[in-house]
């Protein structure tokens, strides 16, 4: 399976920290951003990514990630996003690297702690669909909030003021080839992008939608400066654990 890491956007939530550069190449810790969603994808058993990107930064990566090599990936690819379409546009980009097979999507501000790879193993044997992953947490209105009955997703909605559970949809979503006929056929959203929380809801209309509630902590570290500050503490006391 291949992998697609979203490293787009203005990243005007992190301002004026990245008036200069593009947020995924901000320090978390001691390494930048896009070295961890790409670490997770290595451990999950990807060895192709496709990095889609834009703005003024995006040689950047180039410089810093090469042809990914030194994550043990066979080849780092990347794709350029000319404008703010969103991230179901930016998923679009995708479509010949895929080359008809299953893709697993993250978004390159998405920080966790354990691996994915039982997901990534269950999305292999599943056979047609999509699977997204599941998180508890304290402020669902701020995310895209998915409504479970069962072992099934019934709706995902996007930042509901009265959300009808705690589980965000954090941005790990696995699709296979028929994703990019959904993002063909959908229609702008009201800020004029192409919304993924819409790809997911048609996925579930077919009754092809799966889901994980992952394990650990999870951090977006692109939602504010406390939540980049927040992931950088995560990071470390990890990285302390591990030394004892």
């Amino acid at each position: 399976m291949r992998g697609v890491i979203l490293a787009g956007g203005l990243g005007k939530r992190l301002y004026p920290l990245t008036k200069i550069t593009n947020k995924h190449l901000l320090p978390v810790y001691d390494r930048p951003m896009i070295y961890y969603p790409i670490q997770t994808l290595v451990d999950a058993g990807v060895k192709e990514i496709l990095l889609v990107t834009g703005g003024n930064s995006a040689g950047d990566f180039l410089r810093l990630l090469g042809d990914g090599g030194g994550f043990g990936l066979l080849r780092i690819h990347y794709a350029y996003q000319e404008k703010e379409g969103g991230i179901a546009q930016a998923v679009g980009l995708a479509e010949h690297f895929a080359e008809g097979g299953k893709i697993v999507v993250m978004l390159g501000d998405n920080v966790l702690e354990k691996s994915i790879a039982s997901s990534v193993r269950k999305f292999k044997k599943q056979k047609k669909g999509a699977r997204i992953l599941l998180k508890e947490v304290e402020r669902p209105q701020d995310y895209g909030v998915a409504e479970v009955r069962g072992n099934k997703i019934v709706s995902v909605v996007e930042k509901p003021r009265r959300p009808k559970s705690s589980f965000a949809v954090i941005g790990v979503y696995m699709y296979d080839s028929s994703v990019f006929e959904v993002i063909r056929k959908l229609k702008p959203s009201g800020r004029g992008e192409l919304e993924i929380t819409d790809v997911n809801n048609v996925y579930i209309s077919r009754n092809q939608m799966c889901y994980d509630i992952v394990d650990g902590w999870w951090g977006d570290a692109g939602s504010s400066i406390d939540g980049l500050l927040k992931v950088n503490n995560e990071i470390r006391e990890m990285r302390k654990k591990r030394k004892r």
